[in-house]
């Protein structure tokens, strides 16, 4: 891929000829790219909440930044492609939220992108609230640039809940009644964040789920074709693009965030990486162990 004049503060290294990792501004990876390049750009920004990797800003500010790297995603996205932005809460320090998306929509609207669906990932660890309810889910707002867009369902299908149902009169009487590869996933995907326990845990404090992404890849784009995440973090997006065959490209302003994502990439093209499969289930108790409640006598 293209790589463009860079500067003394941002290095492109070159991993394989189909994976291009970028330390530095986003912006600084996005103006390499050529027009309608990225079949796919899929990612996770800052949520202006103060974590180690961002500086908390007006929230004005932030959309005013969040817009200037949207607007570079669109022209680089390729007329048949999608762009998903995954985000959660910005929480002011009041303690008031402000979902990012509803923020956020505006934005991609101007540019006149489609929105597909309003994905929600549900999951079951996270902080715990005292004032509000805990927040156990984030949102993906998919847009495409037209009507006319990659999008294959049968590679991301999940198991049937009756897979040997059969319609039992008509004319399509003994035919089974529902999708033999099995099912849409629908627009609520339950799959685990990853916490210290997690098989892909790093030291990134809010680190994407491989599988999370996977769907996304298999779904939205062709082998050959370009992956992008502006905010790549560990890699996990370029780590799905490159364990199915697709090209991937990601930034970080963190050098140790990059360096890791080099490595995981590495492992990934070798088939050495360990990631949770997609077709795992979420964890359920064995069978004949009782779950006890406690009653409220019991709570102290």
């Amino acid at each position: 891929m293209h790589q463009g004049k860079l500067d003394d503060l941002a290095v492109a290294r070159e991993l394989r000829d189909d994976v291009t990792l970028f330390h530095g501004d986003c912006k600084g990876l996005l103006k390499t790219i050529p027009d309608e390049a990225a079949h796919l750009i899929v990612t996770s920004p800052p949520y202006n909440i103060g974590k180690k990797y961002e500086k908390r800003k007006a929230l004005e500010i932030y959309v005013e930044e969040q817009a200037s790297v949207i607007v570079e995603c669109v022209r680089i996205l390729h007329r048949r492609g999608s762009l998903c932005w995954q985000v959660g809460n910005y929480v002011a320090p009041d303690g008031e939220i402000v979902p990012l998306d509803v923020v956020l929509y505006p934005v991609f609207k101007e540019h006149g992108l489609k929105l597909r669906n309003r994905i929600v990932w549900h999951f079951e660890h996270g902080l715990h609230c005292s004032k509000r309810f805990s927040g156990r889910y984030e949102t993906i707002l998919w847009f495409t640039k037209s009507d006319d867009y990659v999008f294959d369902l049968d590679p991301v299908r999940v198991p049937q809940k009756y897979p040997g149902k059969k319609y039992f009169k008509g004319p399509k009487a003994g035919q089974f009644s529902c999708n033999p590869l099995g099912k849409n996933p629908g627009d609520v995907w339950m799959i685990p964040n990853v916490k210290h326990n997690h098989v892909e845990k790093t030291i990134h404090p809010c680190q994407f789920p491989v599988e999370l992404v996977e769907r996304l890849v298999l779904s939205m784009t062709e082998r050959g074709q370009l992956v992008v995440d502006p905010y790549m973090g560990v890699g996990s997006t370029l780590v799905a693009a490159v364990k199915h065959g697709r090209q991937a490209a990601g930034a970080d302003i963190v050098e140790e965030y990059v360096r890791i994502a080099g490595e995981r990439v590495r492992l990934a093209a070798a088939g050495l990486l360990r990631t949770r499969p997609m077709d795992r289930p979420i964890y359920e108790p064995p069978a004949g162990r009782a779950i006890s409640r406690p009653s409220l006598e019991m709570i102290p």
